[in-house]
């Protein structure tokens, strides 16, 4: 696995996402088609780089242009929001709708563990585990 090829710019693992595992295993696929209402063209993504920032999730939602954070870091020419003077910025902003189905709210968490532990580091021993406390564990303080 290309770890840095997916990795999405702004912090995203795609190597741990539904509509990446939906390439190689049917249930999965299903699974996503059924929740999103979408085909299985539509259901499954090779990862954001792959996809020249265009996810078919998101053209099955009629958005069928890069990300503003993927413009933004090829018009830089840089690897990811980890590696930009101005991190973080309104790109990475947070948002609260569907924030419990769509994982966009750690990508700020996530980056700032890459630049902390390093791209291989963090897809090794964090990325898995963030994402899994995202969406399975309850609200601490």
């Amino acid at each position: 696995m290309d770890v840095k090829e997916l990795t999405a710019p702004c912090g995203l693992d795609c190597f741990n996402c539904v509509c990446y595992l939906a390439n190689d295993n049917e249930e999965i696929a299903k699974q996503v088609m059924s929740s999103a209402h979408v085909s299985r063209e539509n259901a499954v993504c090779k990862g954001c780089r792959k996809e020249n920032g265009i996810i078919p999730l998101r053209s099955a939602y009629g958005h069928n242009e890069p990300c503003r954070v993927f413009r933004c870091v090829s018009a830089k020419g840089i690897e990811s929001c980890a590696a930009c003077a101005d991190f973080p910025c309104d790109n990475l902003h947070p948002f609260a709708d569907r924030a419990a189905v769509l994982p966009h709210n750690i990508k700020v968490y996530n980056l700032a563990l890459i630049r902390k532990m390093g791209l291989d580091a963090w897809a090794k021993e964090k990325a898995k585990s963030v994402r899994e406390t995202y969406f399975h564990h309850p609200f601490e303080i």
